[in-house]
């Protein structure tokens, strides 16, 4: 299944009935069931899944943030005068998080009322919850930092590295924290005791990240294949090489899901193809052969059954690969 939706694709999801939404440029959210409804004035900057599972929350650069259904949209904050680049939410603790210029702002869903505010010294970039959905990171200027998300007055954890911290992903067991930064290179701290992982060698950047096989691996973008690194263990890569799946000179990964209990990685190339592949078996799978405008959006379901894609120009699709 085939979609252009005009716009560019910010990001794919997969709600808890397995159906695919599609948070887009011009400010809507589509869903692969055929509705289609208005939740930013103005482009779509970040999305994630509510904690619920049913529908998507959206940041905006009207400074909105949004949960949309099928049914429609719903103003869940507003933030006067800045644009909302970065969100995540937390189906543990039922909190909800999201990056405005240098603020990191937490709503909690079972309390309306419920509001915390923690500033930072440079802009926030993105935001990450931990595992039980507790703490938060949010990636900035020469590090990361680290807040509880329901205490309100408190000093972050720092985690300093120097450079521009782009994007976050907590490793399962929550013992590690990874940073895709401006550089062309993947930075990381083993967060009990400030150990630095310094994990070089990528000839473009790192826009994307994600944990699979329950924690023992992580894949990125940012290479000519799906970069693989082996984290088993309780020094995770440290000293460890990795591997790079699906190698093609000729292109670049450019985003990259995967199943978190499972096996399964997906990549989306900056030439416009997308495709999966069991590492159990590392036989490279196309689901969009033919090229076009680069993968911007990726997602698949926890069970590696379905998986959707979308572009800088507004393609998107579906595909059954189980």
């Amino acid at each position: 299944m085939t979609f252009d939706f005009d716009a560019y694709v910010t990001a794919a999801l997969f709600g808890k009935a397995g159906k695919a939404a599609f948070a887009l440029g011009d400010g809507s959210i589509r869903f692969e069931t055929g509705e289609h409804v208005e939740a930013h004035d103005g482009a779509i900057l970040a999305a994630c899944l509510h904690p619920s599972g049913d529908g998507v929350l959206s940041g905006g650069d009207d400074g909105r943030l949004v949960w949309t259904r099928t049914t429609g949209s719903e103003e869940i904050a507003k933030v006067q005068g800045r644009w909302i680049e970065s969100v995540a939410a937390s189906p543990e603790s039922r909190l909800i998080a999201f990056g405005a210029g240098k603020e990191l702002h937490v709503r909690d869903t079972a309390d309306p009322a419920f509001s915390r505010v923690f500033s930072h010294e440079k802009s926030v970039a993105d935001v990450a919850f931990d595992p039980k959905g507790r703490r938060i990171a949010t990636a900035t200027y020469n590090g990361a930092w680290l807040w509880y998300g329901r205490i309100a007055e408190q000093k972050p954890y720092v985690l300093k590295w120097a450079g521009s911290h782009v994007g976050l992903a907590w490793s399962p067991d929550g013992k590690f924290l990874m940073s895709a930064m401006q550089e062309n290179q993947l930075h990381g701290w083993r967060v009990a005791d400030e150990k630095n992982l310094k994990m070089g060698g990528y000839p473009g950047k790192v826009k994307s990240l994600a944990f699979l096989a329950k924690g023992a691996l992580l894949a990125t973008s940012g290479a000519p294949g799906a970069v693989i690194w082996p984290f088993a263990g309780s020094t995770g890569p440290m000293g460890k090489q990795a591997a790079e799946i699906g190698f093609d000179e000729s292109a670049m990964v450019a985003r990259v899901a995967g199943t978190a209990n499972g096996q399964i990685v997906a990549a989306g190339l900056d030439d416009g193809r997308v495709w999966w592949c069991d590492l159990a078996g590392q036989r490279i799978n196309t689901v969009k052969a033919e090229k076009g405008p680069p993968i911007t959006a990726l997602a698949i379901t926890p069970d590696g059954k379905r998986l959707a894609w979308g572009d800088e120009d507004g393609g998107a699709g579906v595909a059954d690969i189980g």
